[in-house]
């Protein structure tokens, strides 16, 4: 760690599923970052949690995690039904924060976010931390560099079979539209569009189709959608959490190559053009959102701009709200 780097010390709300592999370990492992204090209302969880994973400091109470002066930098891990109230709690402490995604509920959620935080030294992120893959920074890398020549058209196909979380006469809050914001579409959907702007640009325009074929549950669980970059370039996906297999690939076709490859799965990049076939494999990290965080510490010491900020989060609600428009009348 560099001798003038500040120290961030991070607290977590929420110290769910999410934070035990894919999250929680990193704020320990970042150079220049310290998990220094974890928050749930489950007494037991919470004391087993912060004994796992060597945390000194534990809160049964999201206000006391907030205001404790030690604490820099706040990480949101709750379902998005909370993210609006604790994010504002967050702004008004002045203090750093980083939200999972989906941002919030619905795109005006986010904005009052966004607003919230402007004019403060204090950061908003999102975890969208695909934008911090090295898997993802290769592709812009070919994309950058001109090796598809213009973009066309991206193409994101996914379907899986119904989960046993689904099928479980059990609650689910992740197909609760009243605190997920929608079901598996906005929960896993929102990590390729959010990409897809990062890779090429802002989508100024967003139309869908969105049923519930199954019955299983409220919220949405086949889409179909189409969209238009700022650029021109044009955009298609569905999305299908009752079908009998499990797919997932995006093309990216350019005016003199494509890409080839998956939001979730860890498979092979693939670049075609006229020279031939280019295959790059790149592994996910241990902990999938290390270079994500990593790229936090670096934009709060100075040393770097971090590709998720708050109003780039917020972008992906706002296409994800036209798509599920019809649905949600």
């Amino acid at each position: 760690m560099m001798q003038d780097m500040q120290v961030i010390n991070w607290g977590i709300i929420g110290c769910g599923n999410v934070t035990e592999v894919k999250s929680g370990p990193a704020f320990n492992k970042v150079p220049g970052s310290r998990l220094l204090a974890v928050m749930r209302r489950d007494r037991e969880k919470l004391k087993d949690y912060a004994a796992r994973h060597d945390v000194p400091k534990t809160y049964q109470s999201a206000d006391e995690l907030i205001n404790d002066p030690e604490i820099d930098a706040i990480y949101v891990a709750t379902p998005p039904g909370s993210h609006r109230e604790y994010a504002l709690k967050v702004a008004g402490a002045n203090k750093h924060c980083c939200l999972e995604k989906p941002m919030a509920l619905n795109f005006t959620e986010c904005q009052e976010i966004a607003e919230a935080f402007e004019g403060k030294d204090a950061q908003l992120f999102v975890a969208y931390y695909r934008r911090s893959l090295p898997r993802f920074n290769q592709v812009k890398a070919w994309i950058d560099s001109g090796r598809v020549g213009a973009i066309r058209h991206i193409n994101w196909s996914y379907s899986r079979a119904p989960s046993a979380a689904d099928l479980s006469p059990e609650y689910d809050w992740r197909t609760d539209p009243a605190v997920a914001g929608g079901g598996h579409f906005v929960d896993l959907a929102c990590h390729g569009l959010d990409l897809f702007i990062h890779l090429a640009g802002d989508i100024s325009e967003a139309r869908g189709i969105a049923v519930n074929q199954q019955n299983l549950y409220d919220a949405e669980d086949a889409v179909s959608a189409c969209w238009v970059f700022g650029s021109g370039s044009t955009g298609a996906g569905f999305w299908n959490f009752g079908a009998n297999t499990y797919a997932d690939e995006v093309v990216i076709y350019g005016s003199e190559g494509n890409i080839r490859f998956s939001v979730f799965a860890d498979q092979p990049l693939v670049l075609e053009t006229d020279e031939g076939l280019e295959t790059v494999e790149i592994a996910h990290p241990e902990n999938i959102q290390y270079f994500h965080i990593e790229n936090m510490v670096k934009h709060l010491n100075g040393r770097g701009h971090h590709p998720a900020a708050g109003s780039e989060g917020a972008k992906v609600s706002q296409v994800m709200d036209q798509i599920l428009a019809g649905f949600r009348k």
